[in-house]
């Protein structure tokens, strides 16, 4: 039968990790914990492993270095010393003057020598800079700034010796139903899956548990495929994936889309096999269709761990958590809890208290009192919360918490940190806000006509929309929602998007740009309800993310140009040829099927060839004008614009139909 390295780990009481690492010094190869070692092998390894773990586990000792009795001296010609200058862009050339200890006349006339025409207060071009430095002689670097300094500072890494083991951090990935929201619920033995519209949770939330001693980090991101940049984003602050799929209804797109962003990012995948309580369930073809994905269950002879659970029942939840801890084993994840905080933004809202921010700690440990930098937004820790709302102190690595006191909303996926004081965050955030600006990239607070009505390539059609939603992450979904609705020819224009109930202003905006006003889990306030009315402006507000998708698609569809049909009404022959004075020449026609109709659209065939496309003018039976001539009777045929018609030409007569678009 053979056993686990992680099962024979535990018996010897020792991590899986130090196992492996022992069992490769014995020579004998192991893959990983989930590797299966024979009966007889893991009864030597028991009998021997005591014996010899204090032999094996010692480093071995590095032999110092003996300084050599004797060098070898190269000597190499001398190089002439390039000067390096840092200085802070964008700079002017009496800027540079001063950092290289030169008139700045003589820099002029340096560059101009060269080609290169300026004067004292012009700001030298990024592009410009390396040429500049060449004819100078000498090289000329960005000076770091303030932010790029506590940055670097950041991105040192801490010392072996601080680190300390962190929880890992769980994402529940999964096909929309499949029980990702009812399974968290089973963990946490709490009630949020009951509460969502529509059976698909609408927000990021992020929860801790206890199991065993240890605790683990759970974040719950939205489950279906239209959700795809909040899940990327999910995966990218996770340590593990747990891959949620119901055991009734198998692998979906969207399950496939689940496992490429985990392997994106890098991050082991261990799969539940939800619903094994149902009378449909069928385990074995979700392994199956597991293996195709090329992960094979450990039972399989692969990799892969596969818990089969019921979130109805509870069953399999417990064994779920501990292969959870046991992979955690396996990554060491560790954190430095005594250096500044930082981490990830996860979710922000605005609230009767101020803008809220949900955070995840990635390194160090957050205090009440801190003042965090997120984005182009700042500001002290006023009060934080864990995830039972219970208000805390301070928070470690893996911890997830919600704070007040930002100066505003930051971006969900935005990354935070601590910084000294409140004027250096200030300072830090006004200059991002300027560079945003400088890139045209800052979203303007107020819209004018000018933006609004931006010329468009002659024939493209736009639908333009205002979006409010509840949080950030609702706006984030609400787009990425929009940007799969598939449209070659109709563009859709985000003129303003917000958070929080639709206000007047939004309604005269929308009334300045013909634009609808989409609402997502939010209100609409009295004033610009009736302001609407007044205006003429559509807004529709949702609770469910798929009704936006459904109405929008339909809104484009009704944009597209229909489809053009010609629909076969009849066909006439003619017999004879009348040129009639002040009316042109006139057909004796026989209508061969079907019938002619006057005022339709029609051919001229000759032989095998179209000769003319028109309409029939003028249609008479004897002496009297008519509207229509049936199969089997002789008529007049007169068209519009031709007189060229010739004894022996077919009329083809047809109707136009159009037929509406769909994406």
């Amino acid at each position: 039968m053979g056993v686990r390295i992680h099962q024979l780990a535990k018996e010897l009481n020792i991590s899986s990790r130090e196992l492996i690492n022992k069992l490769r010094a014995l020579k004998i190869e192991v893959k990983s914990h989930m590797s299966v070692l024979n009966d007889e092998l893991a009864r030597v390894i028991k009998e021997e492993f005591t014996a010899k773990l204090k032999k094996i586990s010692s480093p071995k000792q590095k032999k110092e270095e003996v300084p050599s009795s004797t060098k070898t001296v190269v000597l190499e010609e001398p190089v002439k010393e390039i000067k390096k200058v840092e200085i802070n862009f964008p700079f002017t050339v009496k800027d540079l003057a001063i950092k290289l200890s030169l008139k700045p006349s003589d820099i002029i006339q340096k560059l101009l020598k060269q080609g290169v025409l300026v004067n004292i207060n012009q700001y030298i071009p990024e592009e410009m800079v390396k040429k500049i430095g060449e004819i100078l002689g000498c090289e000329i670097n960005r000076a770091p700034t303030e932010e790029e300094k506590i940055l670097e500072e950041y991105l040192q890494p801490s010392e072996v010796s601080r680190l300390k083991p962190r929880p890992p951090v769980v994402t529940l990935m999964g096909h929309v139903d499949h029980g990702k929201t009812s399974l968290l619920d089973a963990i946490r033995k709490s009630n949020i899956a009951e509460k969502e519209a529509g059976g698909i949770t609408q927000h990021i939330g992020a929860y801790a548990i206890e199991f065993h001693g240890k605790k683990i980090t759970f974040l719950d991101t939205p489950g279906h495929e239209a959700f795809t940049a909040m899940r990327a984003r999910g995966a990218n602050v996770t340590d593990i994936v747990i891959l949620v799929v119901a055991a009734d209804d198998g692998v979906m797109p969207q399950t496939i889309e689940a496992v490429d962003h985990a392997r994106a990012a890098n991050v082991p995948i261990v799969v539940a096999i939800n619903k094994i309580d149902k009378p449909q369930a069928d385990i074995d073809r979700v392994k199956k269709q597991l293996q195709g994905l090329n992960l094979t269950p450990e039972d399989w002879g692969g990799e892969t761990i596969t818990v089969g659970v019921s979130a109805k029942t509870g069953q399999g939840i417990e064994e779920l958590l501990e292969m959870i801890l046991l992979e955690a084993e396996m990554l060491e994840l560790k954190a430095d809890f005594d250096s500044p905080a930082r981490g990830v933004v996860l979710e922000s809202k605005i609230s009767k208290g101020g803008p809220r921010a949900s955070l995840l700690i990635q390194n160090g440990t957050l205090r009440e009192g801190d003042v965090i930098l997120a984005g182009v937004h700042w500001g002290k820790i006023k009060a934080m919360f864990n995830d039972r709302m219970m208000r805390i102190k301070e928070a470690p690595p893996s911890m997830p918490v919600e704070v007040l006191g930002l100066s505003g909303t930051p971006e969900a996926g935005e990354k935070f940190f601590v910084v000294k004081s409140e004027a250096l965050a200030k300072e830090i955030a006004e200059r991002r806000k300027m560079l945003l600006r400088e890139k045209g990239l800052q979203k303007p607070k107020k819209v004018s006509l000018e933006d609004l009505h931006k010329k468009i390539e002659e024939g493209e059609k736009e639908l333009r929309l205002i979006i409010k939603a509840d949080v950030q992450g609702s706006l984030e979904a609400v787009k990425t929602v929009l940007s799969k609705i598939p449209s070659q020819e109709v563009r859709l224009n985000i003129l303003h998007e917000g958070i929080g109930d639709v206000s007047e202003s939004d309604i005269m905006l929308a009334s300045a740009s013909d634009a609808v006003v989409l609402g997502f889990h939010v209100g609409i306030e009295p004033r610009a309800s009736t302001r609407a009315k007044i205006e003429g402006v559509e807004v529709r507000i949702y609770q469910i993310i798929y009704e936006i998708y459904d109405e929008i698609k339909k809104a484009i569809e009704g944009m597209l140009e229909p489809k053009i049909r010609e629909v076969f009404i009849g066909k006439a022959e003619i017999k004879q040829i009348f040129k009639i004075s002040k009316v042109g020449t006139v057909g004796g026609a026989f209508v061969l099927k079907g019938k002619v109709i006057r005022n339709s659209p029609c051919k001229v065939i000759r032989g095998n060839e179209m000769v003319y496309k028109g309409k029939i003018s003028s249609l008479k039976r004897f002496k009297n004008d008519v509207r229509e001539v049936e199969e089997g009777f002789e008529c007049g045929i007169g068209i519009e614009n031709f007189n060229e018609l010739q004894v022996g030409d077919i009329i083809e007569v047809y109707g136009i139909e159009e037929i509406e678009r769909k994406l």
